[in-house]
């Protein structure tokens, strides 16, 4: 099994790392009350989803 022939520099190492970004939370807004929601989920605001009324809040 091949290994590294060297030890990898700083340089190389945090430029690989640079690109482990962490990725905004996508967000819909609530066709009833226009608040942000997660998409293809309930409400959290007023607790519908598809249209009706799934969570009583």
């Amino acid at each position: 099994m091949p290994v590294p022939k060297r030890k990898t520099s700083r340089s190389n190492t945090r430029s690989r790392r640079a690109n482990w970004k962490a990725t905004v939370v996508a967000t819909v807004a609530c066709p009833q009350c226009k608040s942000p929601k997660l998409p293809h989920a309930a409400c959290t605001v007023c607790g519908t989803y598809n249209g009706r009324q799934v969570i009583a809040v």
